[in-house]
């Protein structure tokens, strides 16, 4: 009898742990936040982490948003719920407008100066990051912690498992390629100002994982601002222009840039745009990689249909049932026609 209730009591501190822990969750930061249920009412003020949110069907949560519909037209529709959300001003909430409306935790970049007011009015704020596979999929679990369902735990799972097997699939290809055979690739984050992204970067690490070599590895970090000289001296085999970057026929450095590889072999390419930019923070990171991959290497990647592959993604993590055309849409770069769906 004595062992019984030896076991018992064991099992009661150990799922009275639990219930203690779970509501503790580390952020990206390394900082122990505590929770007093999981999330219902989210607060995000971090642009690309919604689209973590709605990968685990989460989105219908948020109810402060730093996002707009004519910015992210396609987030907006595929997650229509956002129309109804308290849309910021520029990057900041009101703390007392979210305690007004009950928001239980807040999403913010790391560091994000507006986290301290947050936190001094007892919201539970979470600092996110990541900058490579690993980190985004170690956020997207954190983040499955906070929603706290389970079916938010088993989307981040089968994201992860997914992502894994894009990861994979393209390296094993790649992975064999001659310095040689891989391109030189310029991503250009801005036209106006000129702006690129370097090494230690989700940016660089797509573009190596595809088959080709950061043109600007020399520069470290995001949105760095270059001269036209510079890009000039680099002379990309292609540039990859970022969603809303513009047109490089219509930006003043359209005669300035004839002479590189990239123009004058017509290797100038507008990067796939969806819920989230294809190309930069979001979970449509895991449909860039293909579509990078089938772009550099076409022979490599034939089997590859990356329309389809947008469909099924869309279906799967956003329970969305993306057609073909608007697929193609998204492809190009495009926000989706008003009267669709």
């Amino acid at each position: 009898m004595n062992k019984r209730w030896q076991a018992s009591l064991w099992l009661a501190l150990s799922i009275a742990a639990g219930a203690a822990s779970a509501g503790t969750v580390t952020d990206d930061t390394g900082q122990r936040v505590a929770l007093p249920h999981p999330a219902h009412r989210i607060a995000d003020a971090w642009y690309a982490h919604h689209s973590l949110l709605m990968t685990l069907g989460a989105g219908d949560l948020i109810v402060a948003t730093v996002n707009h519909p004519q910015d992210r037209p396609w987030m907006f529709k595929v997650q229509p719920s956002l129309n109804q959300a308290l849309q910021a001003h520029g990057k900041t909430f009101s703390s007392e407008v979210l305690v007004a409306r009950h928001v239980d935790a807040v999403f913010v970049p790391a560091q994000d100066p507006d986290a301290i007011s947050y936190r001094q009015a007892g919201l539970p704020t979470l600092s996110m990051r990541f900058d490579d596979f690993d980190s985004m999929k170690r956020s997207l679990l954190t983040t499955a912690e906070v929603v706290g369902t389970p079916e938010a735990r088993r989307q981040a799972q089968a994201y992860n498992r997914y992502l894994d097997a894009q990861i994979a699939a393209i390296g094993a290809k790649t992975a064999s390629l001659t310095d040689s055979e891989r391109p030189r690739v310029l991503h250009i984050q801005s036209l106006h100002p000129l702006k690129i992204d370097g090494s230690q970067t989700l940016i660089d690490t797509w573009i190596r994982l595809a088959g080709g070599k950061n043109a600007a590895a020399q520069v470290k970090g995001n949105m760095k601002e270059v001269s036209p000289e510079q890009i000039i001296a680099w002379d990309p085999d292609v540039i990859i222009l970022g969603a809303g970057a513009g047109r490089l026929e219509d930006s003043p450095y359209a005669a300035l840039f004839e002479g590189t590889k990239a123009v004058a072999q017509h290797r100038v390419w507008q990067n796939p745009a969806g819920v989230f930019p294809w190309d930069r923070y979001g979970t449509e990171v895991a449909l860039q990689i293909q579509w990078a991959a089938k772009q550099l290497h076409p022979q490599l990647f034939n089997q590859l249909d990356v329309s389809a592959a947008t469909q099924d993604f869309y279906q799967r993590f956003y329970h969305y049932p993306l057609r073909a055309d608007e697929a193609n849409r998204i492809l190009a770069g495009l926000p989706p026609l008003t009267a669709s769906r």
